[in-house]
């Protein structure tokens, strides 16, 4: 079995399901008391959000380099990022390490053409919708038409992950809110919706909407789980 590298606590609400995650997926393909092999290294979030919202970048993108090469000196044969948003910032990952770099995006739309999809929904922070690191590896790679909701929508559900779900607030209000623009995105022909922040699923479970969600975590996280196990 190979080690998962994971850098996390952005935020760890939803680092700690990817600990989850790995280990339960690991167990279900090797059975018995079978775990897996991981190593975390998590950062301080509040320092990310600063530079991220004021276009800060390349600290960002510094910092994941620094830790990426941590993992990889500890023996970590892959790296994961913890989150949809900071894989703006991917390059200098892949440029820092030799090891593979399990991108989301690239995950994700996997899934997606699995199911013979072609037109989606994305729903994450304003980064994740409106720049494109995320919606051109989907277009580009796997010919997927991404639709994202209009602008009061988005400042609505960024605000609802920067100012409620990373700190571990879980609203039955902001789950309305966000089922609602989710049944938008269908009306408008959206045949399934990205959850690109990996705390979305916790507030909204796949069950509880009118489409086929795409929980970005646990399609990373079995991504990382086939590598390691050797199934893909």
């Amino acid at each position: 079995m190979k080690t998962i590298g994971l850098i996390g606590g952005m935020s760890w609400e939803s680092s700690k399901v990817y600990y989850q995650y790995t280990n339960e997926l690991v167990r279900t393909q090797l059975g018995g008391s079978h775990s897996a092999k991981s190593i975390m290294i998590t950062v301080d979030f509040d320092q990310i959000e600063k530079w991220s919202f004021t276009g800060e970048w390349d600290k960002i993108g510094r910092l994941m380099a620094t830790h990426a090469r941590t993992l990889e000196k500890a023996g970590a044969d892959m790296i994961l990022l913890c989150t949809n948003t900071i894989h703006i910032v991917s390059h200098y990952i892949t440029d820092a390490v030799s090891i593979p770099f399990v991108h989301i995006a690239v995950a994700t739309g996997n899934a997606i053409k699995s199911k013979g999809l072609k037109k989606v929904g994305l729903l994450g922070t304003r980064f994740t919708m409106e720049k494109d690191f995320y919606t051109k590896i989907l277009q580009d790679n796997y010919d997927l038409e991404v639709v994202t909701p209009p602008k009061e929508e988005r400042d609505r559900i960024h605000d609802i992950i920067y100012n409620e779900l990373v700190q571990g607030k879980f609203t039955e209000a902001s789950k309305k809110r966000c089922i609602e623009m989710i049944q938008h995105l269908a009306d408008r022909g959206a045949e399934g919706v990205i959850m690109g922040c990996t705390e979305l699923p916790i507030l909204v479970p796949d069950e509880e909407v009118s489409v086929p969600t795409f929980d970005t975590t646990k399609i990373h996280t079995a991504n990382a789980v086939s590598l390691a196990l050797n199934l893909s």
